[in-house]
């Protein structure tokens, strides 16, 4: 019986691709009527809605679909382009995706001055201001509410899911009329003769992913040299130059939710006799089953460059506080965008959610002893990209120059000096004791 529905499903299959609908949907219906399978109940509806043109009976098939196999990704893209999240133009074949241009990109963005005196606005570290440098102008960011995580599915099936920036983006400057070029992986800068601070405006882009949310940077420069020079001694590290003073900017950072399940075969011991099982015949029983995974925000560098130090820092962010994102927040403040595309980044925290649960597997299933696992019906479901606050440096150390980063929200540092510095002297410190000392006193 099973073996009929498949040659059912098979010819509905083959009669919605040629476009001969009326014929498709006899098959499929034949099909949903016999089988009893999930799997072939969602490829069924799924094709019976690719065969009708009225939205809510092709809303019927998809959610049929969709009842059967939750995570059938092409009835979520159909039903995401019926819903109006997805235009049907965006879609792309992840295996053909279209060339990037040559050149530079025009970027849209937002020029942020004061509308009392003209002057810079710049976003205060303390979380929640904008304040003017000149007239001292207050403005409140207001709190919006949090912005939900976005749907993998449907990202994946644009570019904005498998795209990164590689062109340079030209500004042209509201204030002065001068055009200045931003590195293709900066989203915030300052005109290059007036000074202005802009935003990137993401949202409009066809082929990058905007920012979702964001931690706020917390302290100012001087508190984070402090929390620069208390490190270092702490640490006992002589710097061999002159260090320069910390620099704030943002780094991205994407979140995975990961769902579904891990198929396992295993084996287990069974008793003949229950009520004697210590003395009674015992047996090897094979065992196959799946056991269920539930990933919430799992955290990956969205960045290459810095990602050896900053996967350092991000357990140390209160990522419960992050905020959604509003351009005002990087106002006079750097920001980096991502250098690595969304659906590669996935794949990383596929397998890190895989390795997590394969190495728990063991004890959480108690008596059994896996043979075999299988990550084939685990799923990335949704994700997030968010903006984290950092204070950076380089540590002139063991004759080469070292990342430090400092957390813009915790003040927790990291670097990529292995364990402890060399000892020192006390009349031996010198260099940044001395340089930086100097400021804090002012």
């Amino acid at each position: 019986m099973e073996d009929y529905s498949k040659n059912l499903l098979r010819s509905g299959i083959i009669e919605a691709k040629a476009g001969n609908r009326e014929s498709a949907r006899r098959y499929l219906d034949r099909a949903i009527y016999m089988t009893t399978s999930f799997d072939m109940l969602s490829e069924a509806w799924f094709w019976m809605s690719e065969c009708i043109d009225e939205p809510v009976e092709k809303r019927k098939a998809l959610e049929n679909c969709l009842s059967h196999d939750l995570r059938h990704a092409r009835a979520r893209r159909s039903l995401a382009i019926l819903d109006g999240k997805l235009k049907a133009d965006e879609v792309v074949n992840p295996d053909n995706l279209p060339a990037t241009s040559d050149g530079f990109r025009q970027a849209d963005a937002q020029r942020f001055m004061c509308p009392k005196c003209g002057g810079r606005m710049a976003f205060a570290p303390d979380g929640q201001t904008l304040v003017c440098e000149y007239c001292t102008r207050n403005q409140k960011v207001g709190m919006a509410q949090p912005a939900g995580e976005k749907d993998f599915i449907i990202a994946m099936a644009t570019s904005r899911g498998h795209g990164k920036p590689l062109q340079e983006q030209v500004f042209h400057c509201n204030g002065c009329g001068a055009e200045f070029i931003l590195p293709p992986d900066q989203i915030s800068a300052s005109c290059v003769y007036c000074d202005s601070p802009y935003v990137v405006s993401l949202e409009k882009t066809k082929d990058l992913l905007a920012p979702d949310g964001i931690i706020p940077h917390a302290f100012t420069q001087k508190h984070a040299i402090k929390l620069l020079v208390d490190w270092v001694e702490r640490n006992d590290i002589q710097p061999e130059k002159k260090v320069e003073l910390p620099r704030g900017l943002y780094l991205p950072l994407w979140t995975f939710d990961i769902g579904g399940v891990i198929d396992y075969t295993g084996e287990k011991v069974e008793y003949e006799n229950e009520l004697f099982s210590r003395h009674g015949q015992k047996k090897i029983v094979r065992v196959t089953n799946q056991y269920p995974v539930m990933v919430d925000d799992l955290p990956l560098p969205a960045s290459r460059k810095l990602s050896s130090v900053f996967v350092k820092l991000i357990g140390t962010f209160d990522r419960k506080s992050i905020q959604p994102y509003d351009p005002r927040f990087l106002a006079n403040w750097p920001a980096e965008i991502y250098d690595v595309p969304m659906a590669d980044a996935s794949l990383d925290a596929r397998s890190q959610a895989y390795a997590s649960y394969k190495e728990k597997l063991p004890s959480l299933l108690n008596d059994i002893t896996l043979v075999h696992t299988s990550s084939s019906n685990l799923v990335v479901e949704s994700f997030k990209l968010n903006l984290l606050p950092v204070w950076m440096t380089e540590l002139p150390f063991d004759g080469r120059e070292h990342l430090v980063l400092i957390n813009g929200q915790s003040g927790v540092v990291a670097s990529d000096i292995p364990n402890k510095g060399q000892k020192q002297e006390e009349s031996e410190k010198g260099g940044l004791m001395e340089f930086l000392a100097d400021l804090l006193k002012d």
